[in-house]
């Protein structure tokens, strides 16, 4: 493990030190932890990001081939802007 070091207001290291005692921690893990689960939440949005450009599923009714809803399915699918799909008429 490495370690690191932080600069915070005094207020907040008083709250730090009060917290993890009531938690039964350290300031050192309970920040280790902090980012640590930072990190789980960024890598699942990332993932779930992920599946849902590469997901080419259209959700359109079968007649609306033209419908905003298909064209941004497609826009969605090859990774083009919704804005950049806009007909004349849509705009």
């Amino acid at each position: 493990m490495k370690n690191l070091t932080i600069t915070v207001d005094d207020d907040v290291l008083d709250w730090a030190r009060i917290e993890a005692a009531r938690r039964g921690t350290s300031v050192s893990r309970m920040v280790g932890d902090f980012m640590a689960e930072m990190r789980q939440r960024e890598d699942a949005y990332e993932r779930a990001y992920l599946a849902w450009r590469t997901d080419e599923r259209c959700w359109a009714a079968p007649n609306a081939i033209d419908s905003v809803a298909s064209r941004a399915c497609l826009a969605r699918a090859t990774g083009q802007n919704h804005s950049e799909n806009k007909t004349p008429e849509a705009a």
